[in-house]
């Protein structure tokens, strides 16, 4: 197969390379006819212009870089990241942007991985995939002005760009309706509680209780180190056991697939079950996971849209978005 290079192009319009690399990058002092010339030289030779030549030609990458979280080395297991970089790719697509993908390693921290990417000038922007209590991933890239977004609500949104859901009144939510039910010792399991988003969640659990007259009971809360099965399992283990739950709520569904095999293996059905996420494999459990649905294609998608168009404007009318959240019930609001 014959590569097709923009000499081909200038060659076929009868202009410089020149100036078809003015066209293609949309330089105003090129006549509309010259232009033309090349637009119909590139569909007639089906040229696809190589974005790393074009970045180098005017300075500008059009790429943006997202740092995955260590734990977050098996996409598959949480679906959240897979979502979240599917929103972004198709809004980035869209504009002509382009995105990098890089696990932060585990011998170093997020921020330690983002100084690394921003010293070696490949991308334009960052996106963070969360947000921790006094992030110093968001004072570093505020310290050196270098363009982010951040999907999770920071403690301090000045000057921050951040798409979240509203994950206080998500979790509010759900535990109103289980108590509406009749529930009154509601077991909570977190994880990562120095996430914004876990906090949030927390608050939402805690101030159900209080509007609904119901005493707080730190016994009920336990927060693991990760989101995973194993977590969830042995704090469900500790809530049924040590503390009798009739209900479980999750700030997210593998917490709550783990919690679900120690009621399954323990032959208790008794016990409402809710998850956070709505993963794909939720409906598929027994019984079928509710969960809260939080559309983190959208959290991706208005993440990369926020950026870029900081990017080509370099003002934010927006500076921020909620992406509404929809509580799916099924078999396990008992």
């Amino acid at each position: 197969m014959i590569k097709i290079t923009i000499k081909d192009v200038a060659k076929e319009a009868g202009v410089a390379t020149s100036t078809v690399s003015r066209v293609l990058s949309d330089n105003p002092r090129i006549s509309d006819e010259t232009k033309e010339r090349v637009h119909e030289a590139v569909r007639k030779l089906n040229y696809k212009p190589n974005p790393i030549a074009r970045s180098l030609a005017n300075n500008k990458t059009r790429i943006l870089g997202v740092v995955l979280p260590s734990e977050a080395d098996d996409l598959l297991t949480n679906p959240f990241f897979i979502n979240a970089m599917k929103g972004m790719s198709l809004y980035a697509q869209s504009k002509n942007y382009y995105i990098t993908y890089a696990f932060s390693k585990s011998d170093k921290t997020e921020t330690e991985s983002i100084k690394e990417i921003t010293a070696a000038n490949l991308v334009e922007g960052i996106i963070l995939l969360r947000v921790n209590e006094d992030d110093e991933s968001i004072k570093y890239l505020k310290k050196i002005n270098f363009p982010f977004v951040a999907i999770g609500r920071p403690e301090s949104t000045e000057d921050v760009l951040w798409v979240d859901n509203d994950n206080f009144q998500a979790m509010y939510n759900v535990v109103n309706k289980l108590i509406k039910k009749g529930h009154k010792k509601i077991g909570f399991i977190g994880a990562m509680k120095s996430l914004n988003m876990s906090r949030d969640r927390l608050k939402g659990y805690k101030m159900a209780l209080e509007v609904n007259g119901v005493n707080y009971d730190e016994n009920l809360v336990i927060h693991k180190l990760q989101f995973n099965e194993n977590e969830g399992y042995d704090a469900a283990n500790i809530l049924v056991n040590e503390s009798k739950v009739s209900a479980i709520v999750t700030t997210d569904d593998l917490l709550a697939f783990g919690a679900g095999n120690m009621l399954k293996d323990n032959s208790i059905d008794d016990i409402a079950l809710v998850g956070f996420n709505n993963n794909q494999l939720a409906q598929y459990q027994t019984p079928p996971l509710s969960s809260v649905h939080i559309n983190a294609d959208k959290l991706g998608y208005y993440a990369a849209k926020l950026l870029i168009k900081k990017l080509e404007s370099n003002i934010s009318t927006n500076t921020h978005y909620i992406v509404n959240t929809e509580f799916i019930e099924r078999e396990s609001f008992k």
